[in-house]
């Protein structure tokens, strides 16, 4: 009967907000309190362990729990309630069920996609995050990620029974998962497939789970990867480990990883696509007469020479000095703006002697300022 059942989440002991780790912790807790092999000949703790097993079918599965939450019982029973309020008289004293009129509509009833879920399912993927230096962006790295995720039992090797035991065929959908029924409603007879309720549409029936898994056939373990980065990341791409995701269902693949990585800024450069971009301060001295200078670069430092009369804002290029290209043709080229810092601090006789040499000096040294300030034509 209906009113017999107990709120899913009641059962579990959890809130409806509950994440998938509080759902997992709290199935694994209460399904090692209730198993028969702990409470051999106890039928209260044998109806509490398949209460318990019923409620993590649903809520562990995102569209079962998509569709209790919304619509209860019937959500993820079409059966529930019949003839007493899961029916629905309809006119002409017709009888019809909303799960077999969504299924009409929607293609599978309530079962939708779960009807089909005896056959191989591929696991879901795993979102992890890893912040490294400007410098492992650009070279690429080794990295070590932990993460947690869930594999095919190594006990039972995924089938979810007890060594020594087999699955039986579900004798309600021989095995599909999903039963078809045919009801007359106001529109007519409509044909419609639900989740078979026996097997909950695994196909599959579990007299004796495994210990380890409790007949989910998946087990989490907590995993150290090694990841490499390749050069030329930039902050923000993510990169896809293929295959080392949550495990899949029924012989079904497992997930990917799928890795974003973040990249630390660097106090000295920045990039621009495949372009280093930097700036070097030099003297008024250096850029007047010219001078050799030491300019920092991804591979360290270089020397290069600038001609006398650089200007503040000029801006040379290094080739081949800028980040590879993560496909691996070639490398860009580091571009260093030079800008001219004024000293501070000067004492007295550095004062007197900078005014004798400015007073040295005409206006034909200076060509910018000399045009900026002459006297505008009418």
């Amino acid at each position: 009967m209906a009113q017999e059942k107990r709120d899913y989440y009641e059962v579990l002991g959890i809130s409806k907000g509950a994440s998938e780790d509080e759902i997992k912790k709290a199935y694994k807790k209460l399904a090692r309190q209730y198993h028969p092999d702990m409470n051999p000949g106890d039928k209260e703790a044998e109806e509490k362990f398949k209460e318990v097993n019923e409620a993590n079918e649903v809520l562990s599965d995102p569209e079962k729990k998509a569709r209790y939450d919304q619509f209860g019982f019937a959500g993820v029973d079409p059966s529930y309630g019949a003839g007493s309020g899961g029916a629905y008289g309809g006119a002409g004293g017709f009888d019809f069920d909303l799960g077999d009129i969504f299924g009409s509509f929607f293609g599978g009833g309530f079962g939708g996609g779960t009807a089909r879920r005896n056959g191989p399912m591929r696991g879901e993927s795993i979102r992890a995050r890893v912040t490294i230096d400007f410098i492992e962006a650009a070279f690429g790295c080794e990295k070590e990620l932990t993460l947690e995720r869930s594999e095919t039992c190594g006990t039972c090797g995924g089938n979810g029974c007890a060594s020594g035991t087999t699955p039986e065929i579900c004798p309600d959908c021989r095995g599909t998962g999903s039963v078809t029924r045919a009801q007359r409603t106001p529109f007519g007879v409509m044909q419609s497939q639900t989740v078979c309720t026996k097997c909950s549409g695994t196909g599959k029936i579990i007299h004796q789970p495994c210990p380890d898994c409790h007949g989910s056939g998946a087990v989490r373990h907590r995993r150290t990867i090694k990841v490499n980065i390749p050069a030329g990341i930039d902050d923000g791409q993510t990169i896809s480990l293929r295959g080392q995701g949550h495990a899949g269902r029924n012989g079904g693949q497992s997930g990917d990883l799928l890795i974003t990585v973040m990249v630390r800024p660097h106090e000295l450069f920045h990039r621009e696509g495949t372009s280093v971009i930097c700036e070097a301060p030099i003297t008024f001295a250096q850029a007047a007469l010219g001078a050799e200078l030491e300019i920092p670069t991804i591979d360290g430092k270089v020397k290069y020479t600038i001609p006398e009369g650089t200007q503040t804002g000029t801006v040379f290029r290094l080739k081949g000095k800028g980040i590879p290209s993560i496909n691996g043709r070639g490398r860009g080229d580091q571009y260093v703006t030079v800008t001219i810092e004024t000293p501070k601090g000067l004492t007295k006789a550095q004062k007197e002697a900078l005014r004798k040499f400015s007073d040295m000096l005409g206006e034909g040294n200076y060509e910018k300022q000399r045009n900026f300030f002459k006297k505008p034509r009418k």
